[in-house]
């Protein structure tokens, strides 16, 4: 059973951890939903980058401003002429005023770019989420599988030491009855202090990849569900990679945000080209202003209304416009070239990933070989060891050799399960429901 990502934040929000008990791969997932702060981060910058086409639409907008004012006024006056009809000497009086502008843009080239520009930088703001959404499903499974290998080392390192052991006390014990070499005790001893050794790595190893996990989703987990008995091998369909190399030319995220990102480039060069071009704009204005008095010592109270088209023509702004201009050409070139490396990293990592697939295939079904040849030849070694027609180092290379084609094979499933993920990824179609499917071979 999993929960959902409101299930998740309702137990995180009550100070409970969703993860206290044995998880399996769609648990761990829906917990860094909620906790995995460089998932956060693209989720604050997809809400930033919507903010875009309102921005760029605003532009095109009529713009309406409020300007108001309040004065003092304090002047004296002294009139030269003789029988002039206004008094002379101070006046004392306030004056206040509002008005408000309207001006609606009817011809501006760089507005309309700018709002064209705003489409794309949110095209590509939801590219960059889908491909962080898909990023998060990578880095769950890849985290949840390293800790797997990681708990399958500690294992079989146990498991090859109990056996180590074993071969030591049955050495030493034909030791001293004559039958064996102090060789032999040598030999399994070397081998013991050996794989001592390799269980304090293999434990070291197991513990950071756990906190590893533990940064992932804030939590950590008792117990991970490992592979089970429902694993099996699918080959990728279409058995075609130039099939698909073809899709994920067209719909990679990866890709889309290069793509958008020279059509920005290209938006930036009309926009700086039309930097020269003139604007004209319909602009009205409303104020008011009162004042109780005046230099003429009486008040006032005017009222003011126009309506008009202005006329903005930039004749020379010391050389910035050409700048600019020639700036986003060169970041147009740059973006393009951007654009055919991602092209081309997507192609190779959409190959890498099939063959990922296709070779995984035939290197677990090698290496399932391998284990029942290792089987085999430790139970050959151990009979061989028994009638003397084999050495205690034959039995101990024999485990080695077991328990070192057991690891092999643990990680080749693992890498072929993470290579189908990465395969979905190059073609942009990876989600929630693949990883589903992956933890359907998983069981507690």
């Amino acid at each position: 059973m999993t929960l959902s990502k409101t299930a998740c934040s309702v137990l995180l929000a009550l100070g409970v951890s969703p993860l206290a008990g044995a998880a399996d791969l769609l648990d761990v997932y829906h917990a860094a939903q909620v906790q995995d702060s460089v998932f956060a981060g693209a989720q604050a910058a997809r809400q930033a980058g919507q903010e875009k086409l309102p921005q760029g639409r605003a532009q095109l907008l009529p713009s309406v401003n409020l300007n108001a004012n309040t004065t003092f006024n304090d002047i004296d006056t002294q009139y030269k002429a003789s029988g002039f009809p206004f008094p002379s000497g101070p006046q004392r009086y306030n004056s206040h005023g509002y008005g408000v502008t309207l001006v609606q843009p009817l011809f501006r080239e760089q507005n309309w770019a700018a709002y064209t520009e705003s489409e794309l930088q949110v095209a590509q703001t939801e590219a960059q989420f889908k491909l962080a959404e898909q990023n998060l499903v990578l880095r769950v499974a890849q985290t949840y599988f390293d800790v797997l290998i990681a708990q399958d080392s500690v294992q079989l390192t146990a498991a090859q030491k109990a056996a180590i052991t074993q071969q030591l006390e049955q050495a030493k014990r034909n030791f001293e009855v004559g039958t064996a070499t102090i060789t032999d005790t040598h030999e399994a001893q070397a081998r013991y202090d050996l794989i001592v050794a390799q269980e304090i790595a293999a434990q070291s190893n197991l513990e950071v990849k756990k906190r590893t996990l533990q940064q992932l989703i804030n939590a950590a987990p008792a117990e991970l569900n490992p592979l089970g008995k429902a694993f099996q091998l699918e080959p990728p369909q279409p058995a075609n990679p130039e099939k698909w190399v073809e899709d994920a030319q067209m719909h990679n995220y990866q890709l889309a945000i290069a793509h958008a990102a020279a059509q920005l480039a290209e938006k930036e060069v009309d926009r700086n080209r039309g930097g020269h071009l003139p604007t004209v704009d319909l602009v009205a204005n409303y104020s008011r202003t009162t004042a109780n008095g005046s230099t003429f010592g009486v008040g006032s109270d005017t009222r003011a209304t126009s309506v008009g088209v202005q006329l903005n023509l930039p004749l020379f702004q010391g050389g910035a416009i050409q700048s600019r201009w020639r700036e986003a050409e060169a970041n147009r070139e740059r973006a393009r070239l951007d654009l055919e490396s991602a092209r081309r990293n997507v192609e190779l990592q959409t190959r890498q990933a099939y063959l990922g697939v296709v070779n995984g295939i035939a290197q677990v079904q090698a290496l399932q070989q391998a284990l029942k040849s290792s089987e085999s030849l430790l139970e050959a070694s151990r009979l061989g060891y028994e009638v003397g027609v084999r050495t205690n180092l034959d039995v101990l290379n024999a485990q080695q050799q077991l328990y070192s084609t057991r690891r092999d094979l643990y990680l080749a499933e693992y890498n072929y399960l993470i290579s189908r993920l990465q395969l979905d990824a190059a073609v942009g179609m990876l989600d929630e429901e693949d990883l589903g499917r992956v933890n359907q071979v998983l069981h507690d």
